[in-house]
């Protein structure tokens, strides 16, 4: 019942005229969040799971006939429904570019309709946070980013699902627990301001913490003077309990202040004490521009805490997906639609399609996406034609490139058919697919735009509905 109620009404009104033919809806989002280069799929199985199990209670019956809007047969169709549309979808962790379907529905269009909140709910969600994910960890340089956002987040799922989300695109691990329980994300922390408050002293609480988790001693270190007090009272538990047993002194944490300069300082400090090994962990409210200029100036950190700003995507907090209408069946005939609007942005791609994507096979690099109808076959062997959709003067004849389908089966007539990959799996091949973007389409600002084009076969069909829609207005 988590769904938008028009989507109710209108399925009650398709009951009413038995009116429940075969269409075909495009799942796709229209611009990168932050003005970026590109996106990542995400959400994926939680949208497969949503599907398995939908269905309607007699409590949801109960309250839909409260309303006194809904045919009784409608009532029974839902208490009885069942799935059996077909859904093709881009592969989690996959780069994503705006105007292409990355996720497809296929079948009854009242089943089409009642999916699409939790649909885009979910692939919405994971795909902000996986894109932010991704501009953070390449700010970083290599150097590991843990996810601490929980606190911060927009509920108990964002807190969970943004930390899946923010793991298949390169953060390290979480500091939210049950995504270790659920996930297999490392669930990683150590103390906070308050446990060293609640000791007479810093030394002591830090020896306690030492004493506690000898083989894992991370420490925070800036809840008085992280370079008067924090760093040497490590160093003297170091000394005093960690080095006589035979312990590490795992790490550090500075949570506040001037990250590049203290952590400069707090480095050549641990080092004269022949803690080379001893690693630094900064936090506090960084994000992909802050971490940047961290590294440029040479900061002495390992790993970079990464919390509101992420989990929620602050800086740009809607991923702007949309799930529109491309084909209904009339007369056992698939006929293409489309939305035509004022606004040019909002003018819909018609036609059950499929999506290419196309990799130069000297570089292994990604040349451009182009979306064709589905009865289209992009041939490896043969020169291909790329043309601007929007400029279509603009061209460019590709050669010695792989054509790769993006669009995988998931449901066909409602069984699920996609072996589904473990989060390892997902984030593994985010790590190869993120590495076949240039670097100009992955910059911070202004990016190299990333081609996304129509099929001229498709293009054609747009101009002429375009057409057809004008003369009828």
């Amino acid at each position: 019942m988590l769904i938008d109620f028009y989507e109710i009404t209108m399925a009650n009104s398709y009951f009413a005229h038995n009116k429940n033919e075969e269409a075909v809806f495009d799942l796709f989002f229209r611009s990168v969040p932050d003005e970026g280069g590109y996106a990542i799929m995400a959400g994926l199985e939680q949208a497969i799971q949503y599907i398995q199990e939908l269905s309607f209670t007699e409590k949801d019956i109960t309250y839909l006939r409260s309303r006194n809007l809904f045919d009784e047969g409608f009532l029974d169709y839902l208490r009885h429904f069942k799935f059996t549309c077909d859904v093709y979808a881009v592969k989690e962790g996959t780069p994503i570019f705006p105007n292409e379907p990355v996720l497809t529905v296929r079948g009854p269009i009242i089943e089409c309709q009642l999916i699409e909140t939790m649909l885009l709910l979910t692939i919405n969600h994971q795909s902000l946070i996986a894109t932010k994910t991704s501009r953070i960890v390449s700010a970083a340089k290599g150097r590991a980013v843990l996810e601490f956002g929980s606190r911060r987040a927009q509920g108990y799922d964002a807190a969970t699902f943004g930390a899946r989300a923010a793991y298949i695109a390169g953060a390290a691990g979480s500091s939210n627990t049950i995504t270790d329980r659920d996930f297999s994300i490392p669930a990683l922390g150590t103390m906070a301001h308050s446990y060293v408050q609640s000791f007479d002293s810093e030394y002591e609480a830090f020896l306690a913490y030492a004493h506690t988790y000898p083989n894992d001693t991370v420490l925070l270190v800036d809840t008085y003077s992280t370079l008067n007090s924090g760093v040497p009272n490590a160093i003297k538990v170091y000394q005093d309990y960690l080095k006589p047993n035979g312990y590490p002194l795992k790490g550090i944490r500075i949570d506040s202040g001037d990250l590049a300069y203290l952590s400069i300082k707090a480095r050549e400090m641990l080092d004269q004490a022949g803690l080379t090994d001893t690693k630094i962990t900064v936090s506090n409210s960084l994000d992909e521009y802050s971490i940047s200029n961290l590294v440029e100036q040479g900061a002495a950190i390992d790993a970079f805490g990464v919390g509101e700003r992420l989990i929620t995507s602050k800086s740009d907090s809607v991923f702007g997906g949309v799930y529109k209408l491309a084909a209904l069946n009339h007369n056992g005939k698939l006929i293409p639609k489309m939305k035509l609007s004022d606004n040019v942005v909002k003018t819909t791609n018609p036609g059950s399609k499929k999506l290419y994507r196309l990799f130069d096979n000297e570089s292994k690099m990604a040349i451009a996406d182009v979306v064709t109808l589905e009865d289209e076959i992009i041939d490896n062997k043969k020169p291909y034609l790329l043309f601007d959709p929007n400029f279509p003067w603009k061209k460019k004849m590709v050669s010695n490139f792989t054509a790769v389908s993006l669009l995988e089966p998931i449901f066909i007539k409602g069984k699920l058919v996609y072996d589904k990959p473990t989060l390892k799996e997902i984030k593994a091949h985010y790590e190869v697919q993120i590495n076949t973007l240039w670097a100009e389409v992955k910059r911070f600002e202004k990016p190299h735009p990333y081609y996304v084009d129509l099929s001229r076969k498709l293009w054609d069909l747009k101009q002429d509905l375009i057409e057809q829609y004008s003369k009828k207005q």
